[in-house]
């Protein structure tokens, strides 16, 4: 992809994505995540109904009456994007692929963190880490995200979940808001997540389309595997075959939703064919209760 088409793209994602976080999710942003900690902002004379322990005595000794010190929320957070850009999120029979979805909830997510003055960061990973992209603050440094969301060629088209969480848990040594865009088309990461959301506050987004849970009856159809490249003859008209294909994407479905709740982390399910504002901004104010 030339330059000039890479910018016109990264361009007209950012207008459609800046126009969601400035008028839907950056108020629902801001009151959805707690900052780090209580930061000191001033002392003032007490009022009825000021916690006692809040007294300064210093300065109550000084002036010979009560003040209190005031403390305000620290809203200073950082955000990572951990997404998936494997074989299979390049699969898409609707409206568009997977992976164009992911790009324009990512951006959406990013310039709302931006909007809060939040530093942003991102992981790319397939069956190992593809690009690490330290957090950063600035409309310039979501740009370079969006950018390299667009462009970016994997080495792997594989798909390991547990890699990106252990890598997640390495270099992010202070709590994040983290997001993992996915269409969690994988298993076996329960012990790595249950880690990472005991650490930061982490959201799975599962990016989907509707043919990856079930199959049409088209007769014989030969299909590619997108992660693997495997060839095979499938005869789709078989009713065994399509129950056992859409048997295995709900069983990854299941393990992705009860893994995500016993680890205390929220899960997002949004098909590509859908819309993804209505859910998103519905979890937003669910968590800001």
């Amino acid at each position: 992809m030339e330059t000039k088409e890479i910018l016109k793209k990264v361009r007209k994602i950012e207008i459609k994505t800046r126009r969601l976080s400035d008028h839907i999710f950056g108020g629902e942003y801001h009151s959805s995540f707690k900052g780090r900690g209580m930061t000191f902002s001033e002392v003032r004379q007490y009022q009825f109904g000021d916690d006692v322990r809040a007294i300064d005595w210093n300065v109550t000794a000084r002036y010979n009456e009560p003040y209190v010190k005031v403390f305000e929320e620290e809203r200073e957070l950082t955000m990572m994007l951990m997404v998936d850009i494997s074989g299979s999120e390049s699969f898409g029979t609707s409206t568009q692929f997977k992976k164009d979805t992911v790009t324009e909830i990512a951006a959406t997510l990013a310039f709302s963190a931006t909007q809060n003055n939040d530093k942003v960061g991102l992981i790319l990973f397939s069956d190992d880490i593809e690009l690490y992209i330290p957090p950063k603050k600035g409309k310039s440094h979501v740009l370079r995200i969006i950018r390299e969301l667009i462009e970016f060629h994997p080495k792997s088209k594989k798909t390991d979940i547990s890699v990106a969480l252990k890598f997640l848990s390495s270099v992010m040594k202070k709590r994040a808001i983290v997001f993992m865009l996915s269409d969690f088309m994988d298993d076996d990461y329960e012990k790595t997540l249950k880690i990472a959301a005991k650490k930061h506050d982490l959201t799975g987004i599962r990016i989907y389309d509707k043919h990856d849970e079930e199959i049409p009856n088209l007769g014989m159809v030969q299909m590619v595997d997108a992660e693997t490249g495997a060839v095979q003859l499938i005869n789709t008209s078989s009713k065994t075959i399509r129950r056992n294909y859409k048997a295995h994407a709900l069983k990854l479905t299941d393990y992705y939703i009860n893994t995500f709740k016993r680890s205390g982390a929220g899960t997002i399910s949004t098909r590509v064919d859908e819309g993804y504002v209505k859910k998103l901004l519905g979890y937003f104010k669910h968590k800001g209760r």
